[in-house]
């Protein structure tokens, strides 16, 4: 029998968007003509919980755990009718359907409100800027929350929104804790999880189901569905990919996980499922790729195919069929314009390249496959899967999940959107890298691009250094200018806490963090704390770096997460709340003047930074010099032509003046007649339109066939003009 396979993405991961790996996979199984179905099971058991009946059964099974409840929760449940008169209208809204709703939600006597509207007060002065349709997601976001924050304590102290029962996953060495838990009674959610997988098992029938795992918060809700199809369907083959395993489950001997999975595969999952459907068909002998499995008792992890792995050219487009891509709920759970774009809208996601393109950063698993082996997708077929997913979607966002997408090749997308006269918007991960000219950015700007985000990481040039990030404050300085005044939003992944870092560092990066606001060139960031993983640079050679490994034992089951001790001694968890508060205010404009100090209710000693450091850093003269090797396209539309003639002093000469239209204004310049018909016919052939590129060096050649001194054409004040128009150099 030919293999039918069955992927899930198991709860939970994203309210807004489907995570991609399983239509990745689908994708990828429609160029082999293997049929796949697939389901995200996050979204479809909060639709089952959050409706008129999921909260009638829900409130009626919680009644006899509430008795002993906190009163925010006997308050809720006082409120049961409310919630349960309102949620179909609430969930409806948020999924985009009854935008009407936003009115009388927002005028404050709609919702039910328990505790999480305590916060409004507080937060008035945040909506300013906000229409009433994200007021009102913001509001019905905390009416959601209070209704979570009532499920946690009386039925299922693991849920949670985009993560379930987290604690048994992450960084669990052993599989006692977890394997425990599979053994006890079901949850009220485990049955609401199993009652929709049955049903699915029993339509689809399939021979292999597959469980993408991206996640800690997806371990015990994987395992859950794995146990179910095992005890009552034990002829389906069932196997584990994604992130997590690709993380943790690199050294596991457990054999107790094989009572779940039959077959768990680590990195880039194509070869590997390939593979598994060829042995399940018995069209090869044993030949695995990068695949734990039992044998004889024992776990084995088999590599032994003489085959590749696929190129990213090859691996297909991503397919979101099956999915419920009208019912995903749109939210805004805070005020970060980053995070709400993450929790906001739904995105197709797709990724320029394989792996990183730098590679070098000391905190991060480059010795994995998924970092390590960088290959890009070339634009053109980049463009062609944007194209089809927006006729298969309906939707023309998308989210580029790349480690860091490369400069080069966004420039090659930007100009093949364009040269399409495609309509989209998009977004991903960078480097703040010198490659992102104020030209690039604009360009970027005009294909679509709407927002980047970045690593900043500790803001001190000796940490970067050590970090080996390749990038230096003044440098991140500059590129968030770039890309500020070119209308795309920037988000600064922030970090304290990293080996060796000193008291003096930690406020000095918060003061360099501080004037990168107040100056206007970030609008988003977020403080993590640093964490050392096995596969890093640190964690393999921690000495280096100073810290030293609280323990070497290798647990039989999950190993990432490594507890260390910093040869510092400094307690950076101190620092969390300061950080994380100052960083809320300057993301709204406000507090600039309070001094550091006041962040903290401990004694910090003073910034040793310029109070002028960014501002001075941004204050530079103009680039005159002409990069030769550097390509000229125009991204403006074609100009009206005018000749008249110009009389001064009983002289006169023909002129030409050029006036151009772009979506808000219009500009016009004048140049003598010659130049302006050479200019006129230069910008049809550097026109976006055109596949051929021409380099700044052919252009200043073909000038000077006729002219003279081509540098004195191209700073003169027409031709700068047009640079702020769509005359970019690239």
């Amino acid at each position: 029998m030919e293999t039918n396979v069955f992927i899930i993405t198991p709860p939970f991961t994203q309210l807004n968007t489907p995570y991609p790996a399983s239509a990745y996979i689908k994708g990828f199984l429609n160029t082999l003509n293997v049929p796949t179905v697939q389901a995200d099971l996050g979204i479809e058991v909060i639709l089952e919980i959050f409706s008129k009946q999921g909260l009638t059964n829900l409130f009626f099974h919680a009644k006899t755990n509430c008795q002993s409840c906190t009163p925010n929760s006997q308050r809720i449940l006082a409120l049961q009718d409310e919630y349960i008169k309102t949620i179909d209208s609430v969930i409806s809204f948020l999924q985009g359907k009854n935008p009407t709703l936003a009115l009388p939600i927002c005028q404050g006597d709609y919702l039910p409100e328990a505790s999480r509207f305590d916060q409004l007060e507080e937060m008035d002065w945040a909506f300013g800027t906000m229409g009433t349709q994200d007021k009102a997601k913001h509001l019905a976001t905390l009416y959601l929350e209070d209704i979570s924050d009532y499920i946690v304590e009386c039925v299922d102290e693991n849920f949670g929104f985009s993560r379930y029962a987290e604690r048994l996953g992450r960084s669990a060495n052993s599989f006692d804790e977890l394997y425990d838990a599979l053994h006890q009674e079901t949850t009220y959610i485990d049955n609401l999880l199993i009652s929709i997988l049955k049903s699915k098992i029993e339509t689809i029938q399939p021979t292999l189901f597959l469980i993408s795992v991206p996640f800690p918060g997806n371990l015990y809700a994987a395992f859950r569905c794995a146990q179910w199809v095992k005890k009552n369907h034990p002829t389906i083959k069932i196997a584990m990919g994604g992130g997590f395993p690709n993380t943790e489950l690199r050294s596991l001997t457990d054999t107790r996980v094989f009572d779940f999975f039959d077959f768990i595969t680590l990195d880039d999952g194509e070869l590997p499922l390939q593979l598994l459907i060829d042995n399940l068909n018995s069209k090869t002998s044993g030949e695995f790729k990068r695949t734990f499995l039992l044998e004889n008792g024992e776990v084995i992890y088999k590599n032994n195919t003489t085959k590749s792995d696929y190129k990213q050219a090859e691996v297909g487009t991503p397919d979101y069929s099956d999915l419920l891509l009208d019912k995903y709920i749109s939210v805004i759970e805070i005020v970060n314009p980053m995070h709400r774009m993450w929790s906001d809208g739904r995105w197709n996601k797709l990724t320029m390249a394989h792996g990183c393109y730098w590679g070098k950063c000391t905190f991060c698993d480059i010795s994995l496959d998924y970092i390590k082996l960088y290959e890009p997708v070339a634009a053109n077929i980049l463009c062609d899967r944007m194209e089809q997913l927006t006729a298969q979607t309906g939707q023309n966002g998308f989210h580029f999940v790349d480690e860091a997408a490369p400069p080069a090749l966004m420039k090659a997308l930007a100009l093949e959107i364009l040269r399409r006269k495609m309509d989209v918007s998009w977004w991903t991960n960078i480097r703040f890298e010198k490659s992102f000219t104020k030209e690039l950015c604009q360009l970027l700007k005009a294909s679509g691009c709407i927002a980047v985000s970045g690593g900043l990481e500790v803001a001190s040039d000796r940490l970067l250094e050590l970090i080996d990030k390749g990038v230096t404050v003044e440098q991140v300085a500059k590129v968030t200018r770039n890309f500020t005044e070119a209308g795309v939003m920037v988000h600064a992944y922030l970090m304290y806490g990293y080996p060796t870092q000193t008291v003096q560092e930690t406020v000095d990066s918060l003061e360099m963090v501080r004037q990168l606001f107040e100056v206007g060139v970030l609008q988003s960031g977020f403080w993590h704390q640093f964490a050392m993983t096995a596969h890093s640079p640190i964690g393999l050679n921690p000495e280096k770096y100073g810290v030293i490994k609280e323990t070497e034992e290798i647990g039989s089951f999950a190993n990432n997460d490594i507890n260390f001790i910093d040869s510092t001694g400094i307690d950076h968890n101190q620092f969390s709340f300061g950080l994380k508060k100052s960083l809320y205010n300057f993301m709204h404009g406000i507090c600039f003047d309070y001094p550091l100090q006041d962040w903290f209710d401990f004694k910090i000693p003073s910034t040793t930074i310029p109070e002028d450091y960014i501002f001075n850093a941004l204050t530079e003269d103009a680039d005159w010099s002409i990069k030769p090797n550097l390509k000229v396209v125009w991204i403006g539309g074609e100009p009206q032509v005018a000749n008249f003639s110009k009389t001064k002093k009983g002289n006169s000469w023909e002129m030409t003046e050029l006036t151009f239209h772009d979506k808000k204004e219009m500009v016009s310049i004048q140049m003598n007649r010659d130049e302006g018909d050479w200019f006129v016919e230069t910008l049809k052939k550097i026109s976006i339109s055109n596949s051929k590129r021409y380099t700044l060096q052919e252009l200043k050649s073909d000038f000077e066939l006729n002219f003279e001194n081509f540098e004195l054409f191209w700073f003169s004040k027409p031709v700068v003009t047009l640079k702020s128009y769509g005359l970019l150099i690239v």
